[in-house]
């Protein structure tokens, strides 16, 4: 399963500072992931992937009296590796290499 996320808080000009918990979070979780621009693809299984989710949203809630949490999820049974996987199915399609 690929889990998209971000979480953040709302009431914050510079997020850098809070983002960076929450990315040293994932980090030590383990499970694979690809930090972007605007969120964090995970993957993983259901229960893992939301307690991590959780473990991240609660963090900034110590700091942070309004925290946003944004997810988006991919269940597809039986495949894994995806969050490479799925680039390289677009590589093929296309006939060359995109930016990552």
């Amino acid at each position: 399963m690929l889990l998209e996320f971000s979480t953040y808080p709302a009431d914050e000009e510079s997020l850098a500072g809070a983002i960076a918990k929450v990315i040293d979070i994932i980090d030590k979780s383990g499970l694979p992931y690809q930090t972007h621009a605007l969120g964090t693809l995970v993957e993983g299984e259901w229960d893992e992937l939301m307690a991590l989710v959780k473990k991240c949203h609660m963090k900034l809630r110590e700091d942070f009296s309004r925290v946003y949490t944004r997810i988006n999820i991919d269940d597809r049974e039986g495949y894994k590796d995806r969050i490479t996987g799925k680039i390289a199915e677009l590589e093929e399609a296309l006939g060359r290499q995109i930016k990552k």
